[in-house]
């Protein structure tokens, strides 16, 4: 029975504690006091705001710019000059790198395609422009230049040099440096003792089927001073070819190179012969000259390039009808 009073006491005890606290505080509860829920002490006396949602506002873009282009727009206003490749500015599906495992990858967030220089500002359209600029700075092509022969006739040298554009810190290269020089060894109008003294002094870098002398010449830093030091090259061996030693008066005929008619006893019968009975001197050997003579001149081939060339059916053949020209005049060479 004690303890029965003694429970009901402490429960009116908590209930009185309970309801001065909220009534010395003046505080509020969020829920109900009757609805049986546990009331939650707030001291701040803040009220409670739902969050408001924000609002998604959706930003209009636009196509990118290979899609709004027209078939027939002018490409030179699109890429007017040389710059870093731009995706959206072109319209081609182009790719560029490498993957194991799939196509190699798109134009789009591509570093490859940006790395190396692009030459699509140089399209025909925009070559031609810019051809139709510079028309009214150039020249009229200068008459008598019209064949290839005739530029070789005026300018018979030739300077080739080679530009390179690629993808490093400089623009330079140094292949770029070379320079060759290309010319014909008639164009240089030389007698048959420069001549073959000029065959002697460039060695390999003269082409006897084509008569062309190449020089190439990369010792030089810069190409300018390469440039200038060929034509050094080519003067000095130029005046070199036409200079006479005094010990090259010494040469006598078992030390020529090659087969000299005009030194050999093989003249000396031909003109016996054209002036057969008058009795021939040395000095009428030397004074005689073939240059009106149609028949000595073709004899004179035959003879030199029967022995500077060896015998073959060729050089026997043309022998034997120079021979015939001399001696059987009258008679059909091919019938003989």
């Amino acid at each position: 029975m004690l303890g029965y009073q003694y429970c009901l006491f402490m429960r009116r005890s908590v209930n009185v504690l309970h309801i001065n606290c909220y009534a010395i505080a003046g505080c509020s509860t969020n829920t109900n006091p009757s609805d049986g829920k546990f009331r939650v002490l707030d001291l701040k006396k803040k009220t409670f705001k739902p969050q408001e949602k924000k609002k998604y506002i959706k930003t209009i873009t636009m196509a990118p710019r290979e899609q709004r282009m027209p078939v027939d727009q002018d490409w030179t206003n699109v890429w007017p000059g040389p710059k870093t490749f731009h995706p959206a500015s072109v319209p081609l599906a182009l790719r560029q790198g490498y993957d194991q495992k799939r196509a190699s990858p798109g134009k789009y967030g591509n570093a490859e395609l940006m790395k190396i220089p692009n030459f699509l500002h140089l399209t025909p359209p925009a070559i031609k422009k810019h051809c139709h600029v510079l028309k009214q700075f150039c020249t009229k092509w200068p008459n008598g230049l019209e064949t290839d022969e005739d530029c070789n006739k005026h300018f018979p040298l030739t300077v080739i040099s080679t530009d390179y554009c690629h993808a490093s810190p400089t623009i330079r290269d140094p292949k770029a440096r070379i320079v060759t020089l290309k010319f014909k060894l008639s164009s240089l109008q030389l007698d048959q003792h420069a001549k073959d003294k000029m065959i002697r002094l460039v060695g390999k870098r003269y082409d006897e089927e084509t008569d062309m002398v190449t020089i190439v010449i990369d010792r030089c830093p810069m190409r300018k001073q390469n440039y200038d030091y060929g034509i050094y090259i080519l003067t000095a061996l130029y005046h070199e070819s036409n200079t006479f030693e005094d010990w090259e008066k010494l040469k006598q005929e078992a030390d020529m190179e090659y087969y000299v008619w005009e030194n050999n006893p093989s003249k000396t019968a031909y003109v016996s012969y054209v002036q057969y009975p008058k009795v021939v001197t040395e000095e009428d050997v030397k004074l005689y000259s073939i240059d009106n003579d149609p028949v000595g001149q073709i004899y004179k081939e035959a003879v030199s390039y029967l022995l500077n060339n060896g015998e073959d059916i060729y050089t026997l053949k043309k022998y034997r009808d120079a021979a015939y020209a001399i001696l059987l005049p009258e008679v059909d060479q091919t019938s003989a």
